[in-house]
């Protein structure tokens, strides 16, 4: 999988963007800025200006570097050209919506009325049924998608748990659109139900579709096929 500055360029440029802001909005930034939200969108934590105005574009700045490095140093890199449009449309997904959510959260911070307890979970949501359609089209490897000891020595196991995985993720993202617009403890309850769900069940499916793939006995002799 290659890079070139041309395709990296926007994101550089939304990453640098975000710094610039932090530094023009410094001297005009409350000492307090809200940090975090609770379940209702309500500020239940603030923090200094370093934290209100860095912390994200510090996070989003190391995310960026780590996504171009995963390729470089999984023993499984050269299956990442087969997947590199889903690959890079994760990680411009995830980029983009960490800089939404800090231009949300950039508002709040200067007195504008935005409901983070909206834009939030939809965003998250975005991503959430995003990544479902992304997974069945990765391949094995050793950093996205479901990642077990059964998945990483069976094709099959890693196809079948990756569409699974698939569709849960989507109706995960489906339930947090809900949750934004109904901030009830339920809603709340029923997306812990989908997250443990998915902790769960997605590594016993792997294995149990593992241990019916015929090839894996010769997965376990040796390195796992690419």
């Amino acid at each position: 999988m290659t890079t070139s500055w041309r395709r990296e360029a926007p994101l550089i440029a939304l990453i640098a963007a975000m710094f610039i802001a932090s530094a023009v909005l410094w001297p005009s930034a409350p000492a307090r800025m809200p940090v975090h939200w609770n379940v209702a969108g309500e500020i239940d934590r603030y923090g200094g200006k370093f934290k209100g105005l860095l912390g994200l574009p510090l996070v989003m700045l190391g995310l960026y570097v780590m996504f171009l490095v995963l390729p470089l140093i999984d023993p499984k890199r050269t299956n990442y050209a087969s997947f590199a449009a889903a690959y890079d449309t994760l990680r411009w997904a995830t980029l983009v919506l960490l800089a939404a959510v800090y231009a949300a959260i950039l508002l709040v911070g200067f007195g504008y009325p935005v409901d983070i307890g909206f834009v939030v979970p939809v965003g998250v949501g975005l991503l959430f049924c995003l990544i479902g359609n992304l997974m069945g089209k990765f391949r094995p490897n050793w950093f996205v998608g479901v990642r077990t000891p059964w998945t990483l020595s069976s094709r099959a196991s890693w196809d079948k748990t990756n569409r699974l995985g698939g569709r849960m993720f989507f109706a995960t993202g489906i339930v947090l659109f809900a949750l934004a617009l109904v901030h009830t403890w339920w809603m709340v309850a029923a997306l812990g139900v989908m997250i443990v769900a998915m902790v769960v069940w997605l590594p016993t499916f792997s294995y149990l579709i593992w241990r019916r793939d015929p090839e894996r006995l010769a997965a376990q002799d040796g390195p796992a096929k690419a």
